[in-house]
C-alpha cells in the first residue's frame, strides 16, 4: 500500500459550505432503483445481491454500470459499492449515477459517513424508502477531480484490505486441499495401506464447559452470530448486567467454538489470541484437543466440509425445533489420521498458514481504523488536498 503524505492535506472549516463545493439531494445526482425478483432467473456468472451480499449468481445482470447498492430492508447501513454487471433483489435498492455531477465511488464514501439507520420507517423491520432517500442532503466538491483524488485516497486503504483478504483465501484453500489429500480421500485406504489409523471424536477431543466468573468489569459476549468461518465479528465491550442468560461459558487461546444450531451455516471460530474478559454462549460447543493431539489439526479437522456435511446431517435427523448438534450426537464420527511424524509435519504447515492468516487480519483491523479515520474528514472537507484549497 502506497503510504499517505499528511502534508498533501490542508485543514478546512466546516461550519460553512466549502468553498468550491456545493449543496445538493441524493436525487439530483442519481435515481433510486429497486430490485427486482430472481427466482426465475438460471444460474450464471452475474452476482445477484440482496440485502446481506452476494446470494447466488445468475444468468443475467439488472445492471452495468457502476451503483451504489443501498438497504431498502434489513441492516440498513450495509451498503455496496458495485462496478461490474449485478442484480439486486427487492429488499436492496440500486443507483443509476450522473457522473457528471459525481464519481460513483466517492458517492459510496460519502454514503458511508452517513448513519442510515436514522432514516429508517419501518416497524418491526428496518427500511428504507426513495422518498426519504431522495432528499437527502450532501455536500460534494464541484469539481470531479477533487472527488477523484479522494477517492484515490480512501481505495489505496481499500484495495491493500482487498489482497490481504484475497491472501487469506488462497491460504484457506491451500490448508483444504491439504487436508483433503491426507486425511478425506480414501481414508480406509491410508489405514490400511499406510499405518494410519481410524478415531472418532470423542478419542481426540473433548466438549469442555466452565462457567465465566463475572467482575466489575465489561466483557466481549459472543452470541453464534457473532463468528462465522473462523472469524470473530466483533469485540465489543457490554457491561455484565445487559447480558441474556446464556453469556455464560469462559473460553480459552486455542479452544474451538462451535455452534450447535445448524452446522452448515459454519458458525464456528479458532481461539488464537489471549483474551481474559471473553465470554460466550451456552449455545456453543467449546472443543478442546486429548492431551497429546494438536489444537492446530483438530480445528481443520471440525472445519473441513466433509465433517461439516456429517454434523449437519446429525442435526437433521434429529428432532427439535431447529436442527442441531450436541457433542455426545458427533462424538463417535471417525477421522482417519496419519503416523505422528506426518501428523507434525502436518502441524508446522497448518499452523504456519493460520499464524499468516492472523496476521494479515491484524493488518485488516488496523487498516479499517485508518481508513475510518480519514474517511469522515475528507467527506466533510475538515481535511482537503492542497491543490484543490483555495
Amino acid at each position: 500500500m502506497s503510504s499517505i503524505d499528511n502534508n498533501a492535506f490542508a485543514k478546512a472549516e466546516t461550519d460553512v459550505l466549502i468553498d468550491g463545493w456545493i449543496n445538493t439531494e441524493l436525487e439530483a445526482i442519481c435515481d433510486i432503483k429497486y430490485g427486482k425478483d430472481h427466482k426465475k432467473l438460471k444460474e450464471g456468472v452475474i452476482p445477484c445481491y440482496g440485502s446481506g451480499g452476494i446470494m447466488r449468481y445468475v444468468e443475467k445482470g439488472l445492471y452495468r454500470k457502476p451503483s451504489v447498492l443501498i438497504p431498502r430492508k434489513g441492516t440498513l447501513s450495509n451498503l455496496f459499492y458495485i462496478d461490474e454487471p449485478f442484480w439486486t433483489v427487492d429488499t436492496l435498492f440500486y443507483t443509476q449515477i450522473n457522473e457528471e455531477k459525481v464519481i460513483p465511488r466517492y458517492l459510496y464514501y460519502l454514503l458511508k459517513t452517513f448513519n442510515l439507520e436514522d432514516l429508517n420507517v419501518g416497524s418491526a423491520i428496518p427500511s428504507l424508502t426513495t422518498s426519504v432517500l431522495n432528499k437527502v442532503s450532501l455536500n460534494i466538491p464541484n469539481n470531479l477531480s477533487e472527488q477523484k483524488s479522494i477517492v484515490r485516497i480512501l481505495k489505496t486503504f481499500d484495495d491493500k484490505i482487498e489482497l490481504l483478504k484475497a491472501q487469506n483465501e488462497t491460504l484457506e484453500t491451500i490448508a483444504q486441499t491439504l487436508f483433503n489429500e491426507w486425511f478425506v480421500i480414501n481414508p480406509e485406504e491410508k489405514e490400511v495401506e499406510n499405518n494410519w489409523s481410524l478415531k472418532s471424536l470423542n478419542e481426540i477431543s473433548f466438549n469442555h464447559s466452565e462457567t465465566y466468573k463475572f467482575d466489575d468489569g465489561k466483557v466481549v459476549f459472543i452470541n453464534t452470530g457473532d463468528v462465522l468461518k473462523g472469524q470473530f465479528l466483533h469485540n465489543n465491550l457490554s457491561d455484565p448486567k445487559s447480558l441474556p442468560g446464556q453469556a455464560k461459558k469462559a473460553i480459552y487461546k486455542h479452544d474451538i467454538l462451535y455452534s450447535e444450531i445448524r452446522p452448515k451455516n459454519k458458525r464456528f471460530a479458532f481461539v488464537d489470541f489471549e483474551q481474559d474478559n471473553y465470554v460466550v454462549s451456552t449455545k456453543f460447543m467449546i472443543i478442546r484437543p486429548k492431551e497429546g493431539f494438536s489444537p492446530f489439526v483438530l480445528y481443520q479437522i471440525f472445519k473441513n466440509q466433509s465433517m461439516i456435511d456429517e454434523f449437519n446431517l446429525t442435526a437433521e435427523a434429529r428432532s427439535g425445533t431447529f436442527p442441531q448438534i450436541t457433542f455426545d450426537s458427533i462424538k463417535n464420527i471417525k477421522v482417519a489420521l496419519p503416523p505422528k511424524d506426518i501428523l507434525c509435519d502436518y502441524e508446522a504447515i497448518v499452523r504456519s498458514i493460520m499464524d499468516k492468516k492472523r496476521n494479515n487480519n491484524l493488518q485488516v483491523i488496523e487498516l479499517k481504523k485508518m481508513r475510518n479515520t480519514i474517511l469522515p474528514k475528507l467527506m466533510n472537507g475538515k481535511i482537503r488536498i492542497k491543490e484543490f484549497q483555495k
